[in-house]
């Protein structure tokens, strides 16, 4: 007999996590497994590339109540009279407006949203909540499951959660999977009554599929020198250190375009800067891109300039198509790149961003160094799917 799982997941938007996410579905037996996919927003670029083996639940009423202007929550609740639902988007209403920090923000609206959302009535073999905060409290308060698990995708000091509000949660985890060793270490630092429960996956890649999304054809003017970088823009992904860096390139004379596929909060911020900077004809921001990869081919140089990460999805793809890459020192940063090995490690500042290009850009031996580096790895995606099964089976 099959063993039922679900997924919970807050959308599939353009993020490491929602790419691992739909990864990881690909790969599932679903000879072994039927697979249900929660979304709290069933939107999203990644929607479209959900595996047709997954049922996709519907969504949660209440959730678009917290994930809308108060003003336009209220009058819809009047509207059907919903009063404990008018009552605690009220009681989250002062959280959103007193709570600077967002990820405690959310921590804290979650017992006004949880109020409102019902219990699923399926019970599952193992119920997953795939990223912190919501998609977790979810499966802990709402599912009834056999096991429960819990992924957190990030350096957890990093995303400026409360671990007294988390600590609760967790005794509730059957386990807490986060994607290197360097997160499960902090993990195991904040929570060391968790430990024994602290699990690390790897993010899946498959490497055949992404070469072949990598030969589709693009238009992309190159310079005498392509950079391209991958990921959201946000403060977490360091841009403004990426575009600081640029400035310096074009001012020593270098022909630079410098790509980056990725939306989010910081886009007016980055255009203002990059015309401030006048770097419009060299730093580009693409927005979305449902393939990537093209453009990680058309490259030069993949960089990453991260203030932190858990483990970076967008690396292991560069990986893949085997570009030379250069990446900040955040602080997992050697769970995937060793300097002048297989990457290039340099300090996070733009400065530092500057001179490590301009070594990559001159030194012929070193970048043919790394891309042999990159040609003899393996992505043992057969072994991290074994030890995703494991889970289901111990203790």
């Amino acid at each position: 007999m099959k063993k039922n799982l679900l997924f919970v997941m807050n959308n599939l938007h353009c993020g490491g996590a929602e790419k691992a996410l739909i990864s990881l579905l690909e790969n599932i037996d679903y000879q072994r497994f039927s697979v249900d996919l929660l979304l709290f927003k069933k939107d999203g670029l990644f929607l479209r590339n959900v595996t047709k083996e997954v049922q996709i639940l519907k969504e949660p009423n209440a959730f678009s109540f917290f994930d809308q202007p108060i003003t336009s929550a209220l009058s819809k609740a009047f509207k059907y009279k919903q009063w404990k639902l008018i009552c605690s988007r009220l009681l989250a209403g002062m959280v959103f407006k007193t709570e600077s920090n967002p990820a405690k923000c959310e921590q804290k609206v979650w017992k006004y949203l949880s109020k409102n959302m019902e219990c699923l009535e399926k019970e599952y073999d193992v119920a997953i909540g795939y990223l912190e905060k919501n998609p977790t409290y979810f499966v802990i308060e709402k599912v009834k499951a056999r096991k429960k698990i819990g992924y957190i995708h990030n350096d957890y000091l990093k995303l400026g959660m409360d671990p007294k509000i988390d600590t609760a949660f967790f005794r509730q985890l059957d386990y807490i999977v986060t994607v290197s060793e360097e997160c499960a270490k902090v993990l195991q630092h904040v929570f060391p009554e968790q430990q024994k429960k602290i699990k690390v996956l790897y993010n899946i890649v498959s490497p055949p599929t992404i070469q072949k999304l990598a030969n589709e054809k693009i238009e992309m003017v190159k310079a005498e020198k392509t950079l391209i970088s991958i990921g959201r823009l946000t403060e977490q992904k360091g841009y403004d250190l990426a575009i600081l860096a640029c400035e310096q390139l074009v001012k020593k004379g270098l022909s630079i375009k410098w790509y980056v596929v990725g939306e989010g909060e910081k886009r007016k911020e980055l255009e203002q800067m990059i015309r401030d900077k006048q770097l419009q004809k060299h730093f580009i921001l693409l927005g979305l891109k449902e393939n990537p990869y093209p453009y990680v081919e058309a490259a030069d140089i993949f960089v990453q300039t991260s203030r932190f990460e858990g483990k970076s999805i967008s690396i292991d793809e560069a990986k893949v198509l085997q570009k030379p890459i250069l990446v900040t020192n955040f602080s997992t940063v050697n769970d995937q790149i060793q300097h002048k090995e297989n990457g290039y490690i340099v300090e996070m500042n733009p400065n530092a961003i500057c001179l490590g290009l301009e070594e990559l850009f001159e030194n012929e031996k070193l970048r043919t160094h790394l891309v042999s580096q990159l040609a003899n790895q393996s992505f043992q995606t057969e072994v991290e799917m074994n030890k995703f099964y494991h889970l289901f089976e111990v203790g």
